[in-house]
């Protein structure tokens, strides 16, 4: 979960774009609240990588804080931008 000013910033198509470039599957979506939620899946490297990416998202981005919970995985296959 990411909060601050990541929404209308083009955070959920940039991290579609780091996910790709870093090799990972998930998906990534805007909350009704402002805040973008985002899962990741893959080796330990490049899930940490994205992790990273989300504290500081896009150029336009402001990320205030970034909660990190892990999850069990669900098999995704690619990387998606979800409603």
């Amino acid at each position: 979960m990411v909060s601050g000013t990541v929404q209308g910033v083009f955070f959920r198509d940039s991290c579609r774009r780091a996910a790709a470039q870093a090799g990972v599957v998930g998906w990534v979506r805007n909350l009704p609240d402002g805040r973008v939620e985002a899962v990741f899946e893959g080796d330990d490297a490049p899930v940490e990588e994205m992790v990273a990416w989300m504290r500081h998202g896009p150029p336009r981005a402001v990320v205030k804080h970034v909660e990190v919970v892990p999850e069990p995985l669900e098999g995704l296959l690619v990387f998606a931008i979800t409603d």
